[in-house]
């Protein structure tokens, strides 16, 4: 079956839940990276460096794990859409409450509040649909799924592209209020996951419990879920920060080039996603991180906009690729019990793993006498090499039945 008609026989409520989880990502996603395409100004204007300000990034990514915890047990406790209904709405807060910063030290605790709240959506998004729609469908939806992250950055670089030289920084976190309507959406289309109903009358244990009967496999997919964000924000990231301060682009030369790899990231994702479908999820993460090692030159050392932009298509769409696998591969792969933390967990664990690329290639750049490109295609060929490595020698459980004893096992069996 094509990935199309997989999606065209998807119920009215299939949609709905996935077209709300998509939302819910995208939404999350514009609000984290409006904050790269303004690092310079809010330095500016708070007397400090870019360095300084992107520890706003290592905060945000590093207390999304503990959002992931949080939110992914009350998903498993009292259901995924509910818990979803209140992290959109968290995460609308913090971001319109960091637009009245006074200083340096209160941007960072409301960026550290924001992470917390973003942490919590996609595990709980991610195992709402992938618990609703059917295992046919399941590759071509992780890459829509996935494609919210990009699709949030795009949203970021027209609004940076179209309204910063008028609203300002502090504007831009404003309009990062916007996803709270989605929660209107979310309480009047969506109903909860099948598979969560059906195990409340089966009971369940602890998240702990579970988690040490799968030690090896959670192991890897935090090491896994490490790689794939420093992949992710190791190409992401800095990039404007490389355009403006490189490359002296103006606000509306890389708020384009930035629309341009953005939507190559969304092509990337649900071409990646439905190929998984198709040749596995292990071979397809390994194929996209791979080609994106020779793309990475053109990536960081084209010498004019027109082919940057080019190598930032190509680039997006090979990382992003990958991640659009991310959704249906861990969610495969997570335990019955507990799918509405593991998943999430793992990755924002990763995520607190590679929270300091952002300052670590700021630092490398600045080390190396404001030498960006450098910085950044050392990362991406390095980190390339790690997720294909990892992908594929890991584990795979593709179109597996939830809520059955072979959705139960191998605990710690690899499958190469």
């Amino acid at each position: 079956m094509s990935a199309l008609e997989s999606l065209r026989r998807l119920t009215p409520q299939q949609r709905n839940t996935v077209i709300a989880s998509y939302l819910g990502w995208t939404l999350d996603a514009f609000d984290f990276f409006i904050l790269v395409f303004v690092l310079k100004y809010i330095a500016e204007e708070f007397h400090t460096d870019v360095p300084a300000v992107s520890v706003a990034i290592f905060l945000t990514l590093a207390m999304r794990a503990l959002g992931a915890l949080v939110f992914g047990l009350a998903a498993d406790r009292y259901g995924r859409r509910i818990t979803l209904m209140a992290d959109v709405l968290l995460y609308s807060i913090f971001e319109f409450l960091t637009g009245f910063s006074t200083g340096l030290t209160m941007f960072l605790v409301f960026r550290a509040l924001y992470g917390i709240a973003m942490g919590g959506e996609w595990g709980v998004g991610a195992s709402l649909v992938m618990e609703t729609v059917p295992e046919e469908s399941r590759g071509i939806v992780s890459g829509i799924l996935q494609a919210g992250y990009p699709s949030g950055y795009l949203i970021a670089s027209i609004v940076f592209f179209l309204l910063f030289p008028v609203i300002g920084w502090r504007g831009m976190f404003f309009v990062g209020a916007v996803p709270a309507l989605l929660v209107l959406y979310i309480r009047r289309n969506v109903e909860e996951s099948p598979a969560f109903l059906k195990r409340q009358t089966a009971g369940r244990r602890p998240f702990l419990t579970v988690l040490r009967e799968n030690i090896p496999l959670f192991i890897w997919a935090v090491l896994l879920m490490t790689a794939f964000n420093f992949f992710s924000h190791g190409t992401q990231d800095i990039y404007p920060t490389f355009l403006e301060t490189q490359r002296n682009y103006s606000s509306y030369t890389v708020g384009a080039i930035a629309i341009v790899y953005n939507i190559g990231a969304i092509c990337g994702g649900l071409f990646f996603g439905a190929l998984s479908q198709r040749i596995g999820r292990k071979k397809a993460i390994v194929i996209a991180a791979l080609i994106a090692v020779p793309v990475a030159p053109l990536w960081a050392y084209a010498p004019g906009p027109v082919l940057l932009a080019i190598g930032a298509f190509l680039m997006q769409f090979f990382v992003q690729g990958a991640w659009g696998i991310v959704p249906v591969h861990l969610n495969e792969l997570s335990p019955d019990e507990v799918r509405g933390t593991f998943p999430g967990f793992a990755y924002q664990l990763g995520n607190l793993l590679a929270s300091g690329n952002a300052t670590l290639q700021a630092g490398l750049a600045a080390g190396w006498d404001g030498d960006y490109a450098y910085a950044l295609l050392i990362v991406a060929a390095v980190v390339a090499l790690v997720v294909a490595a990892l992908a594929g020698f890991g584990y795979e459980k593709k179109d597996v039945c939830f809520g059955t004893e072979e959705a139960e096992e191998p605990h710690g069996a690899m499958r190469i």
